[in-house]
């Protein structure tokens, strides 16, 4: 019987993707990549600067110059590996269907499309696809007849069945409950029987009206009681924020992950957390990424470095100031937080501020993580030095970059790849304690 020959496509690759990762290219298999010369111009553009997408848009360039050796570009050239296909740049031509006349303006995005109208013409033994992240460029590629997909590579898949940190577990032995109450541990498969136990994982048990809350030991093998507890004057509305406040104590955990909708306590909790560790670490840092309004640069708004990005982190400020009223004025927890933005032992800053550092003896708390690629998570990560902590709160259904959603953005990589570490744990929070009205709003608007 003789195998069928596998179609062979070519993938015309736009800025986003590249920026997205800049290695994309050697993610096509066996078959071949087109780059629009509109393309490198653009990349020529963000090649300056301290950004994710300056570093991408680098490391692409000199991918691109060590593919070619000294070979020319508008011909096809090998992709270095075995079983991989061969890419050229695209000259900027006018197809027979001008993408500038048919939406009315002359722009980038117009010619990296007439450069693959123009390719599909030309290689019409192979099937031409689009590759971008900007959702709007793939609409106006298939309205031109032109197939268009998502750069999928890295994306979690499930995105419903995202791990959530913790299991309930109903018709446990009231007895068994009792004993991990009495001895504040237990074998885990006296109360999971076969359910075998994820590492740093959490677990409500139940036995009729009877509950108990638990928390997996990797380094002990046990299933241990966690009991809620306050931090810092915030106290525990629910199983999910215990067991969010338990991952932000425990010193075993180094890096954690807090996901939930607009008012279940992320942010809050994790300062709280950190607060209450204070004298664990030489600082806390709350930072958050900026995503200015229509992707402008905050060079755009007015005044002072300090005046722009004050309005962004604002948010922030909000949660220390509401842990601070939990005490009054006269209280040394109150002046303490005050006397520690004082000295900077505790930093509110954009999380550009600290790029490029290495973080010894810090508790990190990064906030709005859903707005960040999963090459910076890991180039976050990877700045950990001795004694570091790192805490990532977000919503990966709140997406205010362009070209990232729910399954491609770094909090839930994340989530969907470190999960069952030793050195990793996450919870999901899911009730809203903000208000009644922010809850009428999360399920009903």
């Amino acid at each position: 019987m003789t195998k069928l020959k596998k179609e062979k496509k070519i993938f015309v690759l736009d800025t986003s993707v590249i920026i997205y990762e800049h290695n994309s290219i050697l993610n096509f298999d066996e078959h071949d990549v087109g780059i629009p010369i509109t393309v490198l111009e653009e990349l020529d553009n963000f090649k300056k600067g301290n950004d994710t997408k300056n570093f991408e848009a680098r490391e692409f360039i000199r991918l691109i110059d060590k593919l070619a050796k000294d070979r020319m570009l508008q011909e096809w050239n090998p992709i270095n590996g075995k079983g991989k296909g061969n890419f050229k740049v695209l000259m900027d031509m006018h197809s027979a269907v001008d993408a500038n006349k048919v939406f009315n303006e002359v722009k980038a995005d117009h010619r990296i499309l007439n450069a693959a109208l123009q390719l599909q013409k030309d290689e019409k033994g192979k099937r031409v696809i689009l590759v971008s992240k900007d959702v709007n460029l793939r609409l106006k590629a298939k309205s031109l007849g032109l197939q268009a997909e998502d750069y999928t590579t890295g994306k979690v898949q499930n995105i419903s069945s995202l791990y959530t940190g913790r299991t309930v577990v109903e018709d446990i032995d009231a007895n068994l409950i009792n004993l991990l109450y009495e001895k504040g541990y237990c074998q885990p498969q006296e109360l999971l029987g076969k359910l075998n136990p994820l590492k740093n994982h959490y677990y409500i048990l139940k036995s009729g009206k009877k509950s108990a809350l638990a928390y997996y030991n990797p380094f002990n093998g046990m299933l241990e009681h966690v009991e809620k507890r306050s931090v810092y004057g915030v106290k525990p509305r629910n199983a999910e924020q215990t067991f969010a406040i338990h991952a932000a104590l425990k010193p075993d955990i180094k890096l954690v992950s807090i996901q939930g909708v607009a008012g279940t306590g992320k942010t809050l909790l994790a300062l709280a957390a950190a607060l209450e560790q204070k004298r664990e670490y030489k600082q806390i840092y709350l930072a958050r990424p900026i995503v200015p309004l229509s992707n402008k640069d905050i060079g755009y708004l007015p005044g002072d470095i300090k005046s722009k990005v004050n309005p962004y982190m604002e948010p922030l400020w909000d949660n220390l100031k509401f842990i601070q009223n939990q005490y009054s004025e006269t209280d040394k927890e109150y002046s303490k937080i005050t006397e520690m933005v004082g000295q900077e032992k505790l930093v509110i800053t954009p999380l550009a501020y600290i790029r490029g550092r290495s973080l010894s003896n810090i508790c990190f708390i990064v906030d709005e993580a859903q707005n960040l690629t999963p090459h910076e998570v890991k180039t976050i990560i990877t700045r950990a030095g001795e004694n570091t902590k790192i805490i990532f709160t977000g919503d990966i259904y709140q997406i205010d970059t362009p070209y990232l959603d729910s399954q491609s953005n770094g909090l839930s990589t994340l989530i969907d790849r470190l999960q069952d570490h030793e050195l990793y744990a996450h919870i999901t929070l899911e009730k809203g304690e903000r208000s009644e009205l922010a809850n009428l709003a999360n399920e009903l608007l």
